[in-house]
């Protein structure tokens, strides 16, 4: 078996087993986010992840984790350019200067959303003028003037595997009907 899936519609077969998306997409992937850190970490995860597989992500999480202080939103906000050096001689995450930028300055947004809508959840469901929730050019839209490092695919696989995005698991996944159970916000923006 190859050790990356390929292809999203083969996640739901190949995964399952696997020591390392096995367990992501049996109790992640797809499932309702909501705290902050969370929501925040898998934003880092997915701008980390453009142009490099899943798996060099997953296997690199818990250095993440550390580098980024657990994704406390408001410690990363307040990083300086010692912290972004720091970050970017650290050999357990992506030493990227725009990855590790983004990083910080999407947490310096993440802060504003707060003050101005109480959390990053309370700034996904609020009413943004123009905003088709059941379409991915609308939401892109909305991150790409919000947040930085961000396009179509990093958009997608944020909003999906949040439960904020139809399309992580297939119908016929066992996966996909625990997450039914949860009532994923995609699912009454459905109709």
């Amino acid at each position: 078996m190859n050790d990356e899936p390929t292809i999203a519609t083969d996640y739901c077969t190949l995964a399952p087993g696997h020591p390392w998306h096995g367990p992501y997409h049996d109790q992640e992937y797809g499932f309702p986010a909501i705290e902050d850190h969370v929501l925040f970490e898998r934003l880092v995860l997915e701008i980390n992840q453009a142009g490099l597989s899943w798996l060099t992500i997953l296997k690199k999480r818990n250095h993440f984790r550390q580098a980024y202080d657990n994704f406390d939103v408001d410690r990363v906000a307040a990083y300086d350019e010692a912290e972004r050096r720091r970050l970017l001689s650290d050999k357990g995450i992506i030493r990227n200067r725009l990855k590790v930028n983004a990083a910080i300055v999407n947490a310096q947004k993440l802060v504003e959303f707060r003050e101005q809508y109480g959390s990053f959840r309370s700034w996904l469901m609020a009413d943004h003028a123009g905003l088709d929730r059941r379409k991915l050019a609308s939401w892109v839209k909305l991150f790409k003037s919000n947040f930085k490092f961000v396009g179509p695919e990093i958009v997608n696989e944020f909003l999906m595997s949040t439960g904020y995005l139809a399309g992580a698991h297939r119908t016929d996944c066992p996966v996909y009907t625990s997450i039914l159970k949860l009532e994923p916000d995609w699912l009454r923006w459905a109709d």
